[in-house]
């Protein structure tokens, strides 16, 4: 179960917007100056802002990175290898416990 958000997604989503805006319009402010001043405003950490700006680009394909859709897809593959990984090993395991089984004689 993922941790409760802290920050609803509508000032999420128009932090991000405000932020961007600021790097994108006419003051042309880098990505960190934006997001301190968006932050103050809004009280939102910028560390926290800007890691969310950061993933807002990269999801419209401004920079290079992986997407949300993207990442969510990794952590269910690597997931689904762990699994699969430990399915593994108990066959293994089960195997070698019948293969040792079948070896011994048979008492007469």
């Amino acid at each position: 179960m993922p941790a409760p958000r802290k920050y609803p997604d509508e000032l999420r989503e128009r932090s991000i917007r405000f932020a961007c805006d600021l790097v994108d319009g006419p003051e042309k402010l880098s990505v960190n100056a934006a997001c301190r001043r968006v932050g103050e405003q809004l009280g939102i950490q910028p560390d926290t802002l800007r890691n969310w700006v950061t993933q807002a680009r990269v999801d419209a394909g401004a920079e290079p990175g992986l997407t949300t859709d993207e990442r969510a897809r990794l952590r269910e593959l690597e997931r689904e290898v762990l699994e699969l990984r430990r399915a593994n090993a108990i066959l293994k395991t089960a195997s070698a416990f019948f293969a040792a089984e079948l070896d011994r004689p048979s008492p007469r």
